[in-house]
């Protein structure tokens, strides 16, 4: 396990360009998902719900730029299909529900 753990580390200086994407990817999200919460549940599930789905989709299109199989792209491009459709209606809807 520890031979594990130094390879991991050797790894990182030479590291792939999906491996760059995800890892931009997840550190956009966590820093987009930090919301002030409101105390509204509903608000706040939305408010922190279109960064994660935003993350999906920017997860998506890197292994759709760097994936080599077809099933996992495919599933991918859907993905970024209903993320997006879904990111929408929570921004259609959170504009009619302004946090108060």
């Amino acid at each position: 396990e520890e031979m594990k753990h130094d390879m991991s580390k050797m790894a990182m200086g030479a590291q792939s360009p999906a491996t760059a994407g995800y890892e931009a990817a997840m550190k956009k999200m966590h820093k987009d998902m930090a919301i002030k919460y409101t105390g509204n549940a509903d608000v706040d599930f939305v408010r922190g719900m279109i960064p994660h789905h935003q993350g999906a989709i920017d997860m998506a299109k890197v292994v759709i730029a760097n994936g080599k199989d077809p099933e996992i792209r495919k599933l991918a491009e859907g993905v970024v299909k209903a993320q997006e459709a879904e990111i929408k209606q929570m921004q259609d809807w959170l504009a009619k529900h302004p946090a108060k």
